[in-house]
């Protein structure tokens, strides 16, 4: 059976870089793009990085400890532009090419040597040189024999020059020195439970027996080891795929730990946010909602909440989170971070639709209305609360 040769493309900083191509003047420039316009750092430039503005600081903070760099309230629209030129550059190089998501997508280049007469390594300079060309936006491609190999080449591109290959002969000696939450498709939760017994890198993780990593992680944990040892499990897809949940957690805004439950309650609301954008914007609805608090200690409370039919709808979702947080929240402890994670995702389009159900189409208005204003306004413009 012939070894499939795949590629992750990774935009680098996208929606900074974005900017810096639709005006030349921040090039070379501390630029971010932050949330809204009184929200959090969410791109920064590799100039911004150095100046030390961190990921996730809120834009007030920033200001005013980095009143030389600029600030840019997200334009997803702009953004989402610039994702269909990245990847129209693709289709002219693979037709198997499978978008993850605005800023990345996976491509087999698979035979492809004969065609452009040149190795793999010289192939992903070309793509590289030609998305650059038409569209400005600079990327990391990671090449391998499977995903989840590409997925971990891409990750060493972005500090190796641009464009990194894992090949067989390398595979062992890369995941001796990968921390196993290094690798994608782990998780925390996973990375935590294979600690506990002494797996603590990439190689130790594949040197288990199938049989071992079924009991710990099940089946899924048993294709991922064989991902990382080279074998392609999940294929390069040109149809879009909704992913298996979608996840909106950070530290506690200002940086700092706290047990003020209205903080919490905000945070939460502003995670809730996020996450129903994101499920409008794919078209999907979830089934189910859970809700994170992590101590200052790292210590995890969660509960979820299974829903009785699908929705994107922020306020029946708000009405889940308040009664999923009481059951969690722990009053005079310190807390550094919160999350909301929809799981159970499935295509909006899919969903048995009622005669009766008026209900559901005043949600939907709703939901288009504030997805409009945060259009004009920027993101975050609006917010439910508890």
């Amino acid at each position: 059976m012939q070894k499939r040769i795949i590629a992750l493309v990774d935009c680098d900083s996208f929606f900074v870089s974005c900017e810096q191509a639709d005006d030349k003047g921040y090039k070379n420039t501390p630029t971010c793009v932050i949330s809204g316009r009184n929200g959090c750092v969410i791109s920064r430039s590799k100039e911004a990085k150095q100046l030390g503005i961190k990921m996730g600081i809120p834009m007030f903070m920033a200001k005013k400890e980095f009143p030389e760099a600029n600030y840019i309230v997200a334009n997803h629209d702009k953004y989402k532009s610039y994702s269909e030129k990245v990847m129209k550059c693709l289709d002219d190089f693979s037709p198997d090419v499978q978008v993850v998501s605005v800023d990345e997508a996976f491509i087999d280049l698979t035979g492809t040597r004969k065609l452009f007469n040149r190795n793999y390594i010289n192939i992903a300079k070309l793509i590289r040189e030609t998305i650059l060309e038409k569209t400005d936006i600079p990327v990391s491609i990671g090449i391998s024999l499977s995903k989840t190999l590409a997925k971990l080449a891409s990750d060493k591109a972005k500090s190796t020059g641009g464009i990194y290959a894992i090949g067989t002969s390398k595979i062992i000696s890369e995941l001796q020195k990968t921390n196993i939450d290094e690798i994608s498709g782990i998780g925390k939760a996973n990375s935590l439970t294979l600690r506990r017994y002494g797996v603590l890198t990439g190689y130790e993780f594949v040197s288990k027996t199938d049989e071992w990593i079924k009991t710990k992680l099940g089946i899924n944990g048993v294709e991922l080891r064989h991902e990382l040892l080279g074998e392609v499990i999940s294929k390069v897809d040109n149809k879009y795929e909704a992913p298996k949940s979608i996840q909106n957690t950070s530290t506690i805004c200002d940086g700092t730990f706290s047990d003020n439950l209205h903080i919490i309650k905000m945070e939460l609301s502003k995670h809730l946010h996020g996450a129903c954008a994101k499920l409008r914007q794919h078209n999907l609805k979830c089934s189910s909602i859970g809700v994170m608090l992590k101590t200052k200690d790292f210590i995890t409370y969660y509960d979820k909440k299974i829903l009785i039919k699908p929705t994107d709808f922020e306020l029946t979702l708000q009405k889940s989170v308040n009664e999923i947080l009481p059951k969690i929240y722990r009053e005079n402890i310190l807390y550094r971070s919160t999350g909301i994670i929809l799981e159970h995702l499935s295509f909006a389009n899919n969903e048995q639709l009622s005669l009766f159900d008026e209900g559901k189409q005043k949600e939907e208005k709703l939901s288009k209305c504030i997805d409009n204003i945060e259009k004009r306004f920027g993101k975050n413009s609006i917010r439910t609360g508890f």
